[in-house]
């Protein structure tokens, strides 16, 4: 039982359960600043979340969940080998663009194969906007956040020019629609995901196959990083650099692997969020950076780095949103709902220290009673 305690899995489920209970009681407080009779039951619309809207409001959460897992796991997977990858947003625009370029010109391809070939390109688009960081951190040892920073900007006009070039529906300032075979399949969830309109309409939610891809391509990186001899090294070079390399370890290749994979998951959740037209998700043509490229950071340290944490994470973040718009039925203002999903997204990062302060607790313990078994023997 005590080793169960003191194991680290557990102690990173508590920390992150004490971050959302702390980040709750804060929106709490702010709600009763802004209104304080209706702050319980607006703390009632947060909890119940997707709920609120029935099996099409669950649906949703899981839509807007699946960009912000493959960018948290963007940011966990750099962070799990020492770099930290704040670069999420720029790789997850590029990464959309390629796959609204593939979907709406590259109608030549197959239905079947349409849509994958959209998410494999803009899995390419996203790694190589994480190769330039990757390269620069490698050769020459510049800071991957600067870099990271740089290509933010670059990716965000780039793709704004692009769009107006190639793809762009100029009566709404966005990109237009991607061909019907380019879309996700509902690989089901359209069964599940709906609210129920007379005998026969079906209310249909936003989800679609791709919260399942990005449930897969989790498991894969767990399993990369805890199962393989390629995720140890990338580890190892997260811990140590330079110790790395005195074991033989090519910390370049790890560096620069490291960023074009965490790019390429950047650019994979881009094409997974725009690849659903009905959803009314575009690439705005507007000079503001991918909010969901910086949700990841949030969603990485909430679920501590781990890629099977950063699924849970994301669908967390994804249900308060949610509940976080059916506050306004309480008069509450767009701007309060705001601050209070952005103070509980603050206080996700708290859960690293409460983390440290379990794991120094436990050494602290473990050496107490090494301590005493050595006085006994003596």
């Amino acid at each position: 039982m005590r080793k169960l305690l003191e194991s680290k899995g557990l102690s990173s489920v508590a920390a992150s359960l004490i971050a959302i209970v702390v980040g709750l009681l804060f929106g709490v407080a702010i709600l009763a600043v802004t209104d304080a009779s209706n702050a319980i039951p607006g703390l009632g619309i947060i909890l119940a979340g997707g709920f609120t809207g029935g099996m099409k409001g669950l649906g949703q959460v899981l839509y807007f969940a699946t960009p912000i897992i493959m960018t948290g796991l963007s940011v966990g997977f750099a962070n799990k080998t020492g770099l930290f990858n704040i670069g999420a947003a720029g790789q997850f625009i590029v990464g959309a663009f390629a796959a609204v370029y593939v979907g709406v010109h590259w109608t030549f391809l197959p239905a079947g194969l349409h849509w994958p070939v959209a998410i494999l390109m803009a899995a390419l688009a996203g790694g190589l906007w994480g190769l330039v960081p990757g390269l620069f951190k490698a050769l020459l040892n510049v800071n991957e956040v600067i870099s990271s920073i740089m290509m933010n900007y670059i990716g965000m006009y780039g793709v704004n020019y692009l769009v107006k070039q190639t793809v762009y529906n100029q009566l709404k300032n966005e990109s237009a629609n991607v061909a019907t075979t380019a879309v996700i399949p509902k690989m089901g969830l359209d069964n599940i995901f709906y609210n129920l309109r007379g005998e026969s309409y079906h209310d249909v939610s936003s989800v679609n196959g791709g919260i399942l891809i990005a449930i897969a391509l989790a498991i894969v990186l767990y399993i990369l990083l805890n199962k393989t001899t390629f995720g140890y090294e990338l580890k190892a070079c997260g811990y140590n650099r330079f110790a790395s390399q005195y074991a033989g370890i090519n910390e370049k290749r790890s560096i620069v692997l490291s960023m074009v994979i965490a790019g390429m998951l950047a650019g994979i959740g881009g094409a997974l969020l725009y690849l659903a037209p009905a959803s009314g998700k575009h690439i705005m043509v507007v000079d503001k950076l991918a909010t969901e490229g910086f949700n990841g950071i949030p969603v990485a340290l909430l679920g501590m780095n781990n890629p099977i944490g950063v699924i849970f994470a994301g669908i967390f973040i994804s249900y308060i949103t949610i509940g976080g718009n059916y506050l306004q039925t309480l008069q509450y203002m767009p701007e309060v709902i705001d601050i209070i999903i952005a103070a509980i997204i603050y206080f996700s990062a708290f859960s690293l220290l409460v983390r440290q302060f379990f794991a120094m607790r436990a050494q602290r313990r473990r050496v107490a009673s090494e301590t005493e078994g050595e006085k006994g023997e003596a």
